[in-house]
């Protein structure tokens, strides 16, 4: 399958830094706790007093947010509300191991990464404006329609993976037992995401290749 940004969308954000993996054998994964924890002691450090709204990472999300018309403490991007939920509990629940491992990176690097269940995508997946008509399968089985004008994750076959950009994924394309292919996607905004997000793949390779996971 392909992954690919609208032109239109790159002109509004030239700012954007993205990373994409495409992975494989993610239904033999075993127990990934002692990799995720030292992820998340990073991120513990980073929120030493201060709030995650104070990062750097997370500012730029919000000034995107802003700019897309969007309330930024209404609509938070998906690693400030890791890193919220982090703060507050002291933890992440445990979903699936690979999205576990993905979520205390996001948390270490304050960079969202959104996992996809590629048997789930029709061909290709753009991010892009809606037209309004797409369909959005939300976590609980109900169907939306995103906003037109709203940037979206979209197949080939109409239907949004994400709303609101990072905000929030479709329970659709979501992890499961049996999810053995899929496309990890990690995107920032802020002055030194090129960098950062040089590092956070070094890191994601690394963990993904300890767990025998194959990076296409």
């Amino acid at each position: 399958m392909t992954f690919s940004y609208a032109p239109a969308l790159l002109r509004e954000f030239p700012e954007l830094v993205a990373s994409v993996r495409h992975v494989t054998g993610v239904r033999a994964m075993g127990d990934v706790s002692r990799l995720v924890r030292p992820f998340c002691d990073l991120a513990a450090r980073r929120l030493e007093g201060r709030s995650e709204s104070d990062l750097p990472e997370i500012q730029a999300w919000r000034r995107t947010f802003s700019k897309m018309g969007l309330k930024p403490t209404q609509y938070r991007c998906a690693a400030e509300a890791l890193l919220r939920r982090f703060r507050k509990e002291g933890s992440l629940p445990s979903i699936h191991p690979l999205v576990d491992l993905c979520n205390g990176i996001s948390l270490a690097f304050a960079i969202p990464i959104a996992v996809f269940d590629l048997d789930k995508v029709r061909g290709g997946l753009q991010v892009r404006h809606a037209a309004g008509t797409e369909s959005y399968e939300t976590f609980a089985g109900e169907i939306e329609h995103p906003e037109p004008g709203e940037v979206i994750f979209a197949d080939e076959g109409g239907r949004a993976h994400a709303r609101r950009w990072t905000n929030r994924q479709s329970g659709l394309s979501a992890i499961r037992p049996q999810t053995d292919r899929v496309l990890i996607v990690a995107e920032a905004m802020h002055e030194t995401a090129g960098e950062d997000m040089g590092r956070l793949g070094e890191a994601l390779d690394g963990a993904l290749r300890e767990v025998g996971l194959t990076i296409g």
